[in-house]
């Protein structure tokens, strides 16, 4: 039989005292009734800096569960590249795909661009949810951080700036753009990479032209059309790949 890994939490800094951890009613209601975890049985704690702790459980009960830090080490599971995704919205099971999946490839930011073919627009109280989505996916796939997830930003705005964090990748349909891996082949070190999304539709010239003369570089995810979540996914996967971030 396989080594079962321990479930991993991520907490905020007052959960954690020393070498006691204490976590809150939403998740000591998982270790009790959902994962049926007791006293002597370890868990995973995170606070979101890049350091883990093992955990071994003292007291569970309703509503509290606490335990001692045996252990703490750092984690190697994020990604030397900061990777920022602008994903154009699309309705609401899409976007949240793209928010778990990109979270388990390892995108460090997440911003939500409204775009001219937009067709979902009104984000309001979403944020929350969103977030839990992304915590819960770094939670299941061993991040060390949790990714970001910013506010919505104009697609004018994004695209129009003439300064960026690093590379700046804008996704085409076909074979408009450059060759992904020739772009990212470069030779010098690449530290920092954006990449943007568009809405299914794609983007419309008067967005293109923008971001033409914004300095972004028009890349290409081969010769099939794909949808705008799997775009996301895969151009993501294949940014980190390509710098040598899937690495084993």
């Amino acid at each position: 039989m396989g080594h079962r890994s321990l479930d991993r939490f991520f907490v905020c800094p007052g959960d954690v005292s020393g070498d006691v951890v204490r976590l809150g009613s939403g998740q000591a209601h998982q270790v009790r009734e959902v994962l049926r975890l007791r006293p002597g049985d370890m868990i995973a704690v995170l606070d979101n800096t890049g350091w883990e702790a093992t955990v071994v459980l003292q007291l569970v009960e309703k509503g509290l569960v606490q335990g001692m830090v045996v252990e703490r080490h750092k984690v190697t599971t994020e990604p030397a590249v900061d990777l920022t995704l602008y994903q154009a919205l699309v309705p609401r099971t899409k976007f949240e795909l793209v928010l778990q999946k990109c979270t388990e490839v390892g995108v460090s930011r997440f911003v939500p661009l409204v775009a001219d073919r937009s067709i979902a627009r009104d984000v309001g109280s979403k944020l929350d949810r969103w977030r839990r989505i992304v915590l819960e996916a770094a939670e299941q796939s061993g991040r060390g951080l949790i990714p970001l997830v910013e506010g919505p930003k104009e697609s004018d705005v994004v695209l129009g700036r003439s300064e960026g964090q690093g590379l700046r990748l804008l996704a085409v349909a076909g074979q408009e753009g450059e060759a992904l891996h020739g772009v990212l082949a470069s030779g010098r070190p690449i530290r920092s990479v954006e990449l943007c999304i568009g809405p299914e539709g794609g983007f419309t010239c008067r967005e293109l032209e923008r971001a033409r003369q914004g300095g972004w570089r028009w890349v290409s995810l081969g010769r099939r059309v794909l949808r705008t979540e799997t775009a996301a996914i895969v151009a993501s996967a294949l940014v980190l790949y390509e710098l040598g971030q899937m690495e084993p």
